[in-house]
């Protein structure tokens, strides 16, 4: 994590306190939840705080500029906002990658290298503020948004519950909270404290857990493992990123319910899909929808021949794998979820044409979709964890040859994946009611049961926990 437990605890403390002392003067509130937010990010890279004041700067100047505009003008301040905020993307996050790529081709036929390698540190958080940032500008553009004043919209950018890996949070969602007097009266507190301590059992104690004693040491040496082994790290791997990443997300949602704010959703169940689309209904659903808002539907969305929506979709999954990361295996990653969509497509078209249903119906025919998704999900997770091809596809060949003892295939290893996976089958009604018995009881008691959560994840988690994965991101 950027802040050791305790530190960030203390950090989140004196946060909350001040930010509600301050709540009736908005001016003084909004100057220190930016200084808030940009000591946050400091404690990663202090060097850092000047990019994303640059990105915020781009994005709040082009957002004022393009309101009034008219004709090509508008257009031309439009396309010169979104070409300096992905130059800033583009060259933290993939001139390292194109330098090396091209470095290979010019060196394969003999021509030097035209690029210097040099190593260009990843910011912490750029791909998701980048977005936010292109969001608003695109929104002015359409009129769906107004521009906001330049210390709204810093804050909307800098806001540090959301700053390092999202949910990508749009202006129309989070500036009319940002202008609003907030009520410490009407604070979702339970609901909080409930995400928050869910999100820290994810991470802590069943993302931890599959990490340190079977995903990575598999992922690591592929070829010392079993076939059943491997198995296991990649069903574990699709639990893990699920716990992990949908366990940041609660708690940021907590943090910010805490502070008066309500995030969007960003994981629904994504493991009881019935094809790879619903997936990506359910997944990340706040960069789901914005690659298609912002990418799929500008590059003609269904409109156009069965070839150009095909393209359409196989472009928007390139491009979503390499928001990821700049490595062909974030491209394979993409590419393999693109096809299959393109495939999904196709097959409820020649459904419905055949006079069928195009989806699944009845309760066998819908286990069976599950469970056929999960595995072709947890086969494009593979790509995504692997560091480089070779493992990639050395695990694969594991599958295949590598029957043998399996140490690391122990009953708590099925029990933490199958938890993980079922937890997404309970009922509403049966969370619901958890939440309701939380919020009827007393605040000694609440406090109580938080502390024995604690107790128990603290207890349960390994020694040290690794960073949430989509920091890297």
């Amino acid at each position: 994590m950027l802040f050791p437990t305790i530190d960030f605890a203390i950090f989140f403390a004196v946060v909350f306190t001040v930010q509600w002392l301050l709540t009736p003067h908005a001016g003084a509130w909004k100057a220190f939840m930016v200084l808030a937010s940009y000591v946050f990010y400091a404690w990663w890279d202090w060097r850092f705080i000047f990019l994303l004041a640059a990105a915020t700067a781009i994005a709040s100047t082009g957002g004022r500029l393009v309101h009034p505009a008219t004709g090509t003008t508008r257009k031309a301040i439009l396309w010169v906002t979104l070409a300096l905020l992905l130059g800033l993307l583009a060259w933290f996050k993939y001139f390292g990658f194109i330098a090396v790529n091209v470095d290979n081709v010019t060196h394969a036929i003999g021509l030097g290298r035209p690029i210097p390698l040099i190593t260009v540190t990843l910011p912490v958080g750029i791909s998701f503020f980048t977005f936010m940032a292109i969001s608003y500008v695109v929104d002015i553009y359409r009129g769906v948004l107004k521009p906001a004043r330049g210390i709204d919209v810093t804050v909307f950018l800098a806001f540090f519950p959301h700053l390092i890996a999202g949910p990508i949070v749009r202006g129309t969602e989070l500036l009319p909270q940002i202008r609003s007097m907030r009520d410490p009266d009407n604070v979702h507190y339970v609901e909080a404290f409930w995400l928050i301590a869910a999100g820290l059992a994810k991470k802590v104690v069943l993302s931890s857990y599959l990490s340190t004693y079977v995903v990575d040491p598999v992922f690591a040496s592929p070829r010392q493992h079993s076939a059943l082994e491997v198995l296991f790290a990649i069903w574990g791997y699709a639990v893990q990123i699920y716990a992990d990443f949908s366990g940041y997300t609660d708690i940021a949602i907590g943090l910010a319910l805490l502070m008066g704010f309500r995030f969007p959703v960003n994981f629904r169940r994504p493991y009881t899909s019935i094809d790879l689309q619903d997936f990506w209904r359910r997944w990340h659903i706040t960069l789901s929808f914005w690659l298609r808002d912002y990418l799929y539907i500008p590059l003609g969305g269904n409109r156009g021949t069965e070839t150009r929506v095909s393209l359409n979709i196989l472009v928007t999954m390139l491009l979503g794998g390499l928001w990821h990361g700049a490595s062909w295996t974030f491209v394979i990653w993409g590419g393999y979820h693109g096809v299959g969509q393109i495939i999904g497509r196709r097959r409820r078209a020649a459904r419905i044409a055949a006079g069928l249903p195009a989806e699944p119906e009845g309760r066998a025919r819908i286990a069976w979709a599950r469970f056929v998704t999960f595995q072709v999900v947890c086969l494009g997770w593979l790509f995504f964890r692997a560091d480089t091809l070779g493992n990639a596809f050395a695990m694969l060949s594991r599958l295949v040859d590598g029957w043998g003892s399996s140490p690391l295939v122990t009953p708590l290893a099925a029990l933490a994946i199958a938890s993980g996976i079922a937890s997404q089958y309970l009922p509403d009604d049966w969370l619901n009611r958890g939440l309701t018995f939380f919020a009827d009881r007393r605040a000694v008691i609440q406090g109580g049961i938080l502390g024995l959560v604690l107790l128990a994840i603290t207890t349960l988690g390994p020694q040290g926990v690794a960073p949430f994965i989509y920091y890297r991101f």
